[in-house]
């Protein structure tokens, strides 16, 4: 059957099932979507079960849309939304889309635009006929975001052709007699970085994940080259578990060598995948190294991004299923379960993920209506890799921070701009306000005002109690007037001459570069002054040796010269606040997760703390286990 005559089976079958007296123009794929045009779209919004229910008897994602000719002009659609919706919901912009039939309301609270279980959005919707879609309008204004809106809006012709092309290719005729699952290893597999893999079946091949190891020039891309990957043109999709550059940093260069098919992930990670990958070339350029692709692929990317919430399933191939789930990582962090076939194989992709409620995100989910396999990750999966607990951790820091802020010294903390530094903001707030550490200015220097300003985008994917401060009782921590970012090369030399008791987050987190170090030359012979690390140090990093008790440091100045540090500050480690799950929460993660998998493969962590790993599950549970090598493939049903 081919694509078309699926749309005719669909558009007759649709018909049945509607009332009588709703009528529809026509339906069309369009990326994962089926679109419903109507002339009718207030009877739609008068049945608000309805197109649920159709969606669920299809086993289709259903959107609906109205014929052009029913639509009110935007004057008339502008004045009825604003009498509908409550003047609190704090509604910031409109922007119209004529082909789709959609609104797109900006609001600062877009649950007072939505309704109880949508009820005033379909109130919109009777009354002028447009199809509205909210969003949220950043507390803290994003210059990623805005760009990334206007981008989505400017090539909205160009995205319907993509999102159409996609939409036939997903839903094309299985052709193939054949049934198995494969799995092919292109990158961190006995390793941390460049992390990617070729999920195979007869019909459908996804990309999840395709990172860059940023610090090793040598070996730093994943295996794209290999035979199992080309054509490249010929990837049914992509699929994101995060934004971090080892899972997402190569994904525009897909798009400079041919690749033209779909993004999936989550709404953040889209924003902080585009941040960071523009961060990483700017980098790339300053330091004179080999920029791998211009701007303009990071726009085609964002382009064929499709995104997704948690929890919804989606058909991203013929026989294949998509759903993504919380991590607890970072912002939008997700695993990915892959429904193949009629119930033929489960596999989760865990990608970098925390089993542990942190100040930021709920425990990273592992529970799943059926599951045969799991790749997961290793990074602290080693016998003694013990951290100790996020309140442990949380007071160490905050006892640092008083003896120092008192003793009249600053507090130097080197991180990295999505995650941590956030997790860190929401400890350091809470003790402001209530008066743990004295109430001093605590700067945001490097992307990290940016990356805050995208969490205060999306609400959403942060913990209950986050939520619930943020949406009920009107409190968002990131908005506090303790945090003052340092958006200019003055005000950062400003703070350094003051020499005020302050605490300062500055990038990067291993102290390779960034205006850190800037902080570090200043800070850093004072001995009333703490340098705090609250990440990893990697080996052969300047944080590293720091770390280690080297007390001269040689950092370049300005003007090319090398000039030597001292540090007689005090220099302490905060473990515990990883994003990562330490070896006990690996096990309990394996432990408690239902179903209980059949097969699990460690990747994402050294070569011994990948097979400790593995050995360690196999023995304590019987599950069959793997901690395969690079460019391996691995049948799996």
């Amino acid at each position: 059957m081919t694509v078309e005559d699926l749309l005719k089976e669909l558009k007759q079958d649709i018909r049945e099932k509607l009332p009588k007296d709703i009528t529809i123009s026509d339906v069309d794929f369009e990326g994962p979507e089926l679109v419903i045009y109507t002339e009718e779209p207030r009877k739609f919004a008068d049945n608000g079960d309805l197109v649920k229910n159709l969606a669920k008897e299809l086993r289709k994602r259903l959107v609906v849309r109205p014929d052009p000719k029913v639509l009110a002009s935007p004057e008339e659609a502008i004045a009825a939304i604003m009498r509908i919706v409550p003047p609190e919901s704090g509604i910031s912009n409109h922007y119209f889309d004529i082909d789709t039939g959609e609104v797109v309301i900006e609001a600062e609270k877009p649950g007072l635009v939505i309704g109880r279980h949508g009820e005033t959005l379909r109130d919109i919707t009777k009354e002028i006929a447009w199809t509205p879609k909210v969003v949220r309008t950043p507390p803290m204004k994003s210059k990623t975001v805005n760009n990334i809106r206007q981008l989505m809006r400017s090539s909205k012709d160009e995205r319907k052709d993509i999102l159409k092309t996609i939409g036939r290719k997903i839903h094309r005729d299985i052709s193939s007699k054949h049934k198995w699952v494969r799995l092919t290893t292109l990158g961190a597999c006995r390793e941390v970085g460049r992390s990617c893999f070729l999920l195979s079946t007869p019909e459908t091949r996804i990309l999840i994940d395709c990172g860059v190891a940023v610090s090793d020039e040598d070996n730093g891309t994943p295996y794209l080259y290999v035979p199992e990957v080309h054509p490249i043109n010929q990837i049914d999709a992509v699929v994101l578990t995060h934004p971090h550059l080892d899972h997402v940093g190569l994904v525009p260069l897909l798009y400079k060598y041919g690749y033209e098919g779909p993004v999936y992930c989550t709404p953040p990670t889209r924003d902080l995948m585009a941040l960071l990958q523009l961060d990483y070339i700017d980098v790339a350029a300053r330091e004179g190294k080999k920029i791998p692709y211009e701007s303009a692929m990071i726009r085609e990317a964002l382009k064929h991004t499709i995104t997704l919430d948690f929890g919804g399933v989606t058909d991203i191939g013929p026989d294949m299923k998509l759903t993504f789930h919380n991590a607890g990582h970072i912002l939008g962090s997700a695993i990915a379960h892959f429904h193949v076939g009629d119930g033929l194989y489960n596999i989760a992709f865990t990608g970098d993920f925390k089993y542990e409620k942190t100040r930021l995100f709920d425990p990273a989910v592992n529970n799943f209506p059926r599951i045969e396999a799991v790749v997961m990750e290793a990074t602290y999966g080693g016998a003694r890799d013990m951290q100790p607990s996020r309140k442990e951790a949380e007071v160490h820091l905050l006892q640092i921070a008083k003896e120092t802020l008192e003793g009249g010294g600053a507090v130097l903390i080197p991180t990295f701009a999505v995650g941590r530094s956030q997790e860190v903001m929401i400890v350091l707030e809470e003790a402001i306000r209530k008066g743990t550490i004295p109430d001093v200015p605590v700067y945001l220097d490097g992307m990290i005002y940016e990356a805050t300003a995208i969490h205060t985008t999306h609400p959403e994917y942060l913990n209950n109690e986050l939520r619930n401060k943020i949406f009920h009782q009107g409190m968002n921590p990131f908005l506090s007037k303790c945090f003052i970012q340092v958006d200019s090369k003055e005000k950062r030399r400003d703070i350094i001459d003051n020499r005020e008791s302050c605490i300062v987050l500055a990038t990067s987190g291993m102290m390779n570069g960034g205006p850190v170090m800037e902080y570090l030359r200043a800070y850093g012979p004072e001995e009333r002054n703490t340098l705090v690390f609250v990440g990893y140090q990697a080996e052969g990093t300047m944080g590293k040796r720091i770390q280690k008790g080297w007390k001269e440091i040689p950092t370049h100045a300005t003007g090319g010269r090398t000039e030597t540090v001292k540090i007689n500050a005090r220099i302490e480690t905060a473990d515990g606040f990883s994003g990562h799950s330490d070896r006990a929460q690996l096990m309990s993660y394996i432990r408690k997760m239902k179903p209980r998998p059949e097969y699990i493969i460690t990747q994402h962590g050294d070569s011994k703390n990948c097979m400790d790993l593995a050995s360690s599950i196999y023995r304590k549970f019987r599950i069959e286990t793997r901690a395969p090598m690079n460019l391996e493939t691995i049948r799996l049903g």
